[in-house]
């Protein structure tokens, strides 16, 4: 993936994200996820091959009965369930006793289409982590991103970041792996990638590439968490 002239590795250095934990044994992780899961795929591929080592997926969560999510957990023999979200107190409530009772370190939001309370967030400080497809800066506050060609873009949050992206006509976009705090997608950045914006691109091309580029970025990611 990274040959490929529309990628841009930028990887946030160690010292911007330190966290006091250093995981000796498997880093026990959970995917919360709700929809196709592909990202889901790409750690499990990791696993798998060996790519990242010291890393087990305890458990897989989607709030859709249907998410195809779910079925890539149940073929390769992964704990997968389907929480409905139908009240965010009570859904809170059960997830947190099912990640205590996985003995869960690290939360990963990979396509999850749900936002937490401030106090479930709370709960898990620097444990639970997102894939946002947009660039975020180190902090993760602010509303500019300087990019690897020293170009000012916004900052783009929220559901439609790749639609804004296209809509504010800027040459650079790409996915940023954040910590999750209260508010939404402006945690401190664990690592990301630029993405260039090509000719005649639409939000569905676009958003592909994005997708393409998280599946490795969400591997650095956690590789990162590991050694931190």
């Amino acid at each position: 993936m990274s040959d490929n002239h529309s990628f841009t590795r930028n990887i946030v250095p160690e010292q911007q994200t330190a966290s006091p934990q250093h995981h000796e044994k498997p880093l026990r992780i959970a995917v919360l996820v709700s929809g196709s899961g592909s990202n889901l795929q790409a750690l499990i591929d990791a696993i798998e091959a060996g790519q990242l080592s010291n890393t087990e997926i305890a458990l897989v969560v989607s709030n859709k009965a249907n998410a195809q999510g779910l079925q890539r957990a149940l073929r390769h023999n992964l704990p997968a369930l389907h929480l409905p979200w139908r009240e965010r107190v009570e859904a809170e409530a059960k997830l947190t006793a099912i990640l205590q009772l996985f003995a869960v370190d690290l939360i990963i939001l990979a396509g999850w289409m749900r936002i937490f309370s401030t106090q479930f967030i709370a709960q898990f400080s620097r444990r639970i982590i997102n894939l946002h497809p947009a660039l975020l800066p180190d902090a993760g506050t602010g509303n500019v991103y300087l990019t690897s060609d020293s170009t000012s873009i916004p900052v783009f949050r929220g559901l439609h970041a790749v639609k804004q992206a296209l809509d504010a006509d800027v040459k650079l976009t790409g996915s940023t792996v954040h910590y999750v705090t209260a508010e939404v997608d402006a945690g401190p950045a664990i690592c990301r990638a630029e993405v260039r914006v090509e000719e005649g691109d639409t939000e569905e091309t676009l958003h592909e590439r994005i997708k393409q580029v998280e599946h490795w970025l969400i591997v650095e990611a956690v590789r990162k968490i590991q050694h931190e």
